[in-house]
């Protein structure tokens, strides 16, 4: 079964109150879509890391968050996951405030995902750094996972 790794935005998404904004209101349907209906098929991962950013903020939403990604299997983060994104910090593909994107990317790279689904276009899903990602990724050793939104998989499934 091929396997993908949710960052933050998935549960976000997934939990939000619904927004009059209609790219937003479609990035929720898309992702609860995504999700209730077993999402495409994949094997589902996350880390410490999106568990730790789904449970700040408000109290009653970090709880729904948290508790949507209950049975989600966690992976470890080793080392080399924070080698790895540290060097994606350092080399200026993610800027330091974004860090934890690093170690999402990392995260899944270093776990052989198959994908790494997000609504995060601005520094993991960017298609203007994705080759130097890649790159970057691989001359660690580790498979860069093709980087998609929930909608973008909503595609291959037959029943939409």
């Amino acid at each position: 079964m091929p396997s993908a790794y949710i960052e933050t935005t998935i549960p976000s998404y997934y939990v939000a109150r619904s927004s009059l904004n209609l790219l937003q209101a479609s990035r929720q349907a898309s992702t609860r879509l995504w999700w209730d209906s077993g999402c495409s098929g994949l094997e589902i991962f996350t880390s410490l890391e999106a568990i730790d950013e789904a449970g700040e903020g408000d109290e009653e939403m970090a709880q729904m968050r948290l508790k949507l990604l209950e049975k989600v299997t966690r992976l470890e983060i080793t080392d080399e996951i924070g080698n790895l994104a540290v060097k994606l910090v350092s080399s200026g593909l993610i800027p330091d405030k974004a860090a934890s994107d690093a170690i999402h990317i990392a995260v899944a790279s270093a776990h052989g995902m198959d994908y790494l689904v997000t609504w995060n276009f601005k520094h993991i899903a960017n298609p203007f750094i994705q080759d130097r990602l890649r790159k970057t990724v691989q001359d660690f050793g580790f498979h860069f996972p093709v980087m998609c939104s929930p909608e973008e998989l909503l595609q291959n499934n037959e029943d939409n």
